[in-house]
């Protein structure tokens, strides 16, 4: 027996508790690839504002990128990327951004969980 593989029962729900920490420690988060049109249409609109608590995190640049990203389909219901968060609210993906943004619902939602710079 080998126990170099101790963590991997509770690897699920260590990847999970990381990512719920991560959306509850962050007023915006974005799980995201560096290589994906989706992902780069979301940055590119959320960037277009002042946020202050703004974190992306590129699944292709880890080792268990994966891993999060079947976790994050358990948790909203949609396993692509981006997963765009706003104040612990899944906002959905790309379009999901952009659409948010043409109606004028994403300043909106940004300024009402105080995410934007004053």
């Amino acid at each position: 027996m080998s126990s170099s593989g101790s963590g991997d029962k509770a690897s699920g729900n260590s990847i999970k508790d990381e990512i719920n920490q991560l959306i509850k420690d962050h007023k915006v988060m974005v799980f995201s690839k560096t290589n994906c049109p989706y992902c780069t249409k979301a940055k590119k609109i959320l960037g277009k504002y002042k946020i202050k608590d703004y974190k992306v995190i590129e699944l292709d640049k880890m080792e268990n990128g994966d891993d999060y990203q079947d976790e994050l389909g358990r948790i909203t219901d949609a396993d692509t990327v981006p997963r765009v968060f706003i104040d612990g609210e899944c906002i959905g993906g790309g379009d999901d951004t952009e659409r948010l943004e043409k109606q004028g619902e994403l300043e909106k939602k940004l300024k009402k969980v105080n995410a934007l710079e004053e």
